[in-house]
């Protein structure tokens, strides 16, 4: 792997990062309540929240629990699939998001966890659909560093504020993206 493009996901992912921080803190510091602006199942103004909702978390438990993940697997994401990566950080953003207007419970639905189910679902997939060693080792390494998350996917009678919608609609669209990608390009080392 390139230094330059090491160098350069370190930088993405740190910003990626940075962002969900900075509204975290101008959440905090204006007497106003962001949370508003997440999602909101079947709900016409709630379709906003699909843009805002990864930026947005509710305390600082929240983000603290999405920073590490975030950071971890959108670098792994940039620097092993640096040509597609904006794609599907963007797609994941609005297919996930979707997925949780038309399935959701109706409530506000915040935080960067849909998007990191996402990068950790595509990772997966992509590792075995791209038929290259380097590939499957990154899905091996996700599934062991990550393969916890599936819990997360679940309804929770003990856990009623997480938002499981968001972690299997995060999941599902990394799945789709991956397919749709390697369905496109034919799989190859130089593809990623």
């Amino acid at each position: 792997m390139k230094k330059e493009i090491l160098v350069k996901a370190f930088k993405t992912a740190l910003v990626w990062v940075a962002i969900i921080w900075a509204v975290y803190l101008i959440d905090l510091l204006l007497p106003y309540n962001f949370n508003q602006f997440g999602i909101f199942p079947r709900k016409a103004s709630g379709i906003l929240g699909v843009f805002f909702s990864p930026f947005i978390h509710a305390n600082f438990i929240h983000i603290l629990s999405n920073t590490l993940p975030l950071f971890v697997l959108s670098l792994l994401l940039y620097s092993f699939y640096p040509k597609i990566s904006w794609g599907v950080m963007i797609l994941s953003i609005l297919i996930g998001g979707l997925g949780v207007w038309l399935i959701g419970r109706s409530a506000f639905h915040v935080g960067a966890s849909g998007l990191i189910y996402a990068i950790a679902a595509f990772l997966i997939t992509a590792g075995f659909l791209a038929k290259s060693f380097k590939a499957m080792l990154l899905a091996l390494f996700v599934i062991i560093a990550y393969g916890g998350l599936i819990w997360g996917m679940f309804p929770s009678v003990f856990r009623t504020y997480i938002s499981w919608e968001g972690h299997l609609m995060g999941a599902a669209a990394g799945v789709l993206i991956a397919f749709a990608y390697f369905k496109k390009v034919k799989p190859s080392e130089e593809n990623q």
